[in-house]
């Protein structure tokens, strides 16, 4: 679950108080930190990103902030709060733009995050097809070489129904494709060329987004 929110005023940065915060988090995760810090919470790390997301709004859609509390339900870890703040702008289910703060600082990205098999089996169909495959290789490529990582969950081996030996076997072992860039914490964090960071890396991921859309699709 997510919330959003109408943002207040302008966006001018993530103050450094956002780093501190997720910092004694990650130190104390606890109820009582919590507590005695959503102040600045509030003022350091969710109205930033509301105000962020607000001026991405028109040209990549709305965004919503993830929930700070964790989902404990069926983990080992009992840990009551996340230690980042992310927002996703969804151009349909599981995939879309993505933006995060936490203490070691901002990273933003997007691509597929799989929903269901259906969408898997789809990616991969698309992997294998010589008139699709090279495309999505090719802006994976250029993915990397502008500074993203490639994430996402895989199969360690070999997809079932498809050949070891294939040229694009590294793709296909993907179920979904996430790409992220890590700035770290510079210092233009606390101004407004974050927001002009966060605007490139998602325009730079747009044609990635727009195959997905194409030939994965909604679950």
């Amino acid at each position: 679950m997510s919330t959003s929110a109408t943002s207040p005023v302008a966006f001018s940065g993530f103050p450094h108080g956002a780093l501190d915060f997720y910092a004694g988090l990650e130190a104390d995760n606890s109820k009582a930190y919590w507590t005695e810090h959503k102040q600045q919470w509030e003022h350091d790390v969710r109205e930033p990103m509301l105000a962020l997301v607000d001026a991405l709004e028109d040209e990549f859609g709305e965004a919503k902030l993830f929930r700070p509390n964790r989902d404990i339900r069926f983990s080992a870890d009992k840990s009551p709060y996340k230690t980042h703040l992310g927002a996703f702008a969804a151009t349909h289910p599981g995939c879309g733009y993505y933006v995060e703060i936490s203490a070691t600082g901002l990273k933003a990205g997007g691509g597929f995050h799989a929903h269901a098999t259906t969408q898997t089996a789809r990616l991969r169909q698309a992997v294998v097809s010589e008139s699709t495959g090279p495309q999505l290789e090719q802006l994976l490529a250029a993915a990397r070489g502008s500074g993203f990582e490639v994430l996402g969950e895989k199969v360690r081996t070999t997809p079932r129904g498809y050949a070891a030996d294939h040229p694009r076997i590294e793709t296909l072992r993907h179920k979904e494709l996430m790409l992220i860039r890590d700035f770290g914490s510079p210092r233009w964090l606390e101004t407004t060329q974050a927001l002009d960071e966060v605007r490139g890396a998602w325009q730079a991921l747009r044609p990635l987004n727009e195959w997905f859309s194409e030939h994965v699709g909604p679950a």
